[in-house]
């Protein structure tokens, strides 16, 4: 989808109501989320390394002549494994190293500067807050998100970090046009019309709550290094409908496991690659196609004793369905459940209840 089509969804959808489905919503619990965190409970363990599959890079160039082709790679590559890397996507390689630049300037800032910005319904500061279920210990790392209608008092002045707030809205919007390219592609496949989920990503209203997330895994501690069960980040799958991850090249230790696989423990690693974006499918996107698009397990391992032992950085865009969105598949398969019920529901069980 083009940037003036997108623009033209959008201009629609800011006038007309946003539930996209035909069935009333009442609010409910979900058990399927609370089996989706029950499932992130058993994968603490360490499991093995395999590199017998195969994540797929697909060629984005030329996209609305090859739109049919490049759909078919995408569906094949998130049905088989979940995730998959993009190339020739649109953003420029400066740009990327940009926003890496603006993260790791942002993260050595005084701790009690960026305490002035803490962490407020996914947007904001953190410092080793993220508690994965399945390892119930802290990741090793801190945050700072951006989600755009909820950054007032959140975002540091010019004369903290000149030009930072500018820039990274600009690369947050990049980062959206490339997953609404991609989720189009899943909506045709799944029965919908091309805009739907960019309709519920309307980036133009309150209820917007896509986040792009810099993140700053701390250095290898000697003395902890060798302490068993201390991940990075610990084993999990997103709870989004798309992630994109920018990662730097020689700060490794991402590893994956489609969630169909679980019981193998077969872990495989994603290198790092300048330029290419890995992709991969949130539990927003799984319950949204009845099952149909499978999210996956992925973890951040501690670096072994030859490798790189500093800090790591990436960043991460998670697009996220609109607070009023109603998330239901074709078949029906699951009860509706509106986009903030469903990130309430998991945000608390990863943030110590704090949504």
């Amino acid at each position: 989808m083009t940037t003036a089509a997108a623009n033209a969804e959008m201009s629609s959808a800011a006038t007309q109501p946003h539930s996209l489905s035909n069935t009333p919503y009442s609010p409910s619990v979900a058990p399927d989320v609370l089996g989706e965190l029950a499932k992130e409970a058993r994968m603490g363990d360490m499991g093995q390394e395999t590199h017998a599959r195969e994540v797929r890079c697909i060629d984005l160039s030329d996209f609305e002549h090859r739109k049919r082709e490049i759909a078919d790679e995408l569906w094949s590559a998130a049905v088989d494994i979940g995730f998959f890397q993009v190339s020739h996507h649109g953003i420029a390689l400066q740009d990327i190293r940009d926003a890496f630049t603006r993260a790791e300037a942002f993260f050595a800032l005084p701790a009690d500067t960026k305490a002035q910005w803490p962490l407020s319904r996914n947007a904001g500061w953190e410092h080793k807050s993220q508690i994965r279920p399945s390892t119930r210990t802290p990741d090793q790392k801190e945050s700072y998100q951006i989600t755009r209608p909820r950054m007032q008092g959140l975002w540091p002045t010019d004369a903290e970090l000149p030009g930072f707030q500018a820039a990274s809205l600009a690369f947050e919007r990049q980062c959206w046009e490339v997953a609404m390219r991609l989720l189009s592609c899943f909506a045709t496949k799944l029965g919908f019309d091309e805009g739907f989920f960019t309709r519920a990503h309307n980036p133009e209203v309150p209820s917007y709550q896509s986040t792009l997330r810099m993140l700053h895994y701390f250095a290898m501690d000697p003395a902890l290094k060798d302490e068993l069960g201390l991940w990075r980040a610990g084993a999990h799958t997103d709870f989004d409908c798309l992630t994109l991850l920018f990662q730097r090249p020689g700060q490794g230790g991402l590893q994956v496991l489609p969630g169909k696989e679980m019981e193998g423990r077969q872990w495989t690693p994603v290198e790092p690659a300048e330029g290419v974006i890995t992709c991969n499918i949130g539990d927003m996107l799984t319950r949204w196609s009845d099952d149909a698009l499978p999210s996956n397990f992925h973890r951040v391992r501690n670096p072994l004793p030859h490798e790189y032992q500093g800090a790591r950085y990436s960043l991460a865009f998670f697009a996220q369905a609109n607070e009023d969105a109603v998330i239901e598949g074709p078949g029906k398969k699951y009860p509706p459940i509106t986009g903030a019920e469903y990130l309430r529901q998991r945000i608390s069980a990863n943030f110590s209840n704090r949504y």
